[in-house]
């Protein structure tokens, strides 16, 4: 077993939730080595901490835990997780924070949390992070099996992740999914979805009323200031704007729509 655990997290870094994490998970487990992936989660977004476990989880040693606390339904009847998927363990809200990992070929357990055996001793209706998942995930990384926590779930919650369609034979459609702290603007339009349905052909990116027709390899093929797409680190179409914000320029925000048409040559031409 791993005694690598991560943290994804809404707690910020002003507050001593985070803080709190570590020092529970280091009582237990005094050498387990611990990486913040973020805390910068904007409050309660769950869609925001799925897409940053989905971009991140896999660059990880197999093994590693993954706590992720994004927790608007703390203190309700809904269920604690602990997922054991593609080599990897998760743990933490059933609120769909997990929905990218459930989708996928590879789902071997998910265990709903129960054994308070394995909770700090006085749970508050408020704070299960420290609580639940932190213990849980201390004593998964001493080596304790899955099975010892609880009892296994065959129904959780999912997100409705919005999919890129096809509108017609030459155009599809998708929503800006996550805007990083550049201003970047990525895409549900994953480079496999592209080459699938576009292959080689060329096409124009529409959002908020500008249409790119610059795709380019990385950031400095572009002048300053221009506006283009480009494959991001995780493989998802961008719209940037090179040393400049596309964000600000376009106005955009999560869940605006976005274009992608195949250009006709031969009209161009024409």
């Amino acid at each position: 077993m791993s005694s690598l655990i991560t943290l994804i997290t809404d707690f910020g870094i002003a507050d001593t939730y985070a803080g709190v994490l570590k020092g529970v998970i280091l009582s237990i487990n005094p050498s387990c080595n611990i990486v913040d992936i973020t805390h910068q989660i904007p409050p309660q977004d769950i869609s925001e901490a799925a897409f940053a476990l989905m971009t991140a989880y896999t660059y990880f040693p197999t093994g590693t835990i993954h706590l992720v606390i994004v927790d608007p339904g703390v203190g309700s009847t809904r269920r604690p997780l602990l997922i054991e998927a593609e080599n990897y363990f998760f743990i933490g809200p059933d609120n769909g924070v997990f929905s990218a990992i459930l989708r996928k070929p590879g789902l071997k357990s998910v265990i709903e949390l129960t054994n308070t055996e394995y909770f700090l001793a006085d749970v508050s209706s408020t704070f299960h992070g420290r609580d639940i998942f932190a213990p849980v995930a201390a004593h998964l990384s001493q080596g304790c099996a899955c099975s010892q926590f609880g009892a296994p779930i065959s129904d959780w919650v999912l997100l409705d992740w919005p999919q890129p369609s096809m509108v017609t034979a030459g155009e599809a459609q998708g929503v800006i999914l996550h805007i990083d702290r550049f201003g970047n603007l990525i895409t549900n339009f994953s480079r496999d979805f592209i080459k699938r349905v576009m292959g080689n052909r060329l096409f124009t990116i529409t959002c908020c009323g500008a249409v790119i027709s610059q795709i380019i390899p990385s950031y400095s093929h572009a002048e300053p200031g221009e506006l283009c797409g480009v494959f991001g680190s995780s493989n998802y179409l961008e719209i940037s704007v090179t040393n400049g914000s596309a964000r600000d320029r376009l106005n955009a925000r999560c869940g605006d729509m976005v274009k992608i048409t195949e250009v006709d040559l031969d009209k161009n031409i024409a």
